[in-house]
């Protein structure tokens, strides 16, 4: 995969989104991009720029709402392929640790 991206889809409400940004979540099974959840949004790799633009817009389309807020960062690497979790792995190498704080 070559393409990485940071999305975020919500809308502009009082009170919780989980609801909403669960349905924007949802909107990604229909296209051929994996995907995984954190606090701050959704990390998609996809092949192409269009599949992820197009998983991109299904998740923004899929908002109920007056206002929708939606914020796409893009990682488009042209030269070779690399995975979002490779690109962790490079940070926790440089680091020598886990690239998170210990809880304890």
């Amino acid at each position: 995969m070559t393409v990485i991206a940071l999305l975020s889809v919500a809308p502009v409400v009082e009170g919780s989104m989980a609801g909403e940004v669960a349905k924007a979540v949802d909107a990604l099974d229909e296209f051929e991009v994996e995907y995984e959840t954190n606090p701050m949004g959704t990390v998609i790799e996809a092949e192409s720029i269009e599949e992820l633009m197009a998983a991109a817009t299904a998740a923004h389309t899929a908002v109920d709402g007056d206002r929708v807020s939606t914020f796409l960062k893009i990682d488009d690497k042209r030269t070779r392929s690399q995975r979002a979790d490779e690109k962790v792995d490079a940070v926790e190498r440089a680091l020598g640790r886990p690239a998170r704080s210990d809880p304890e």
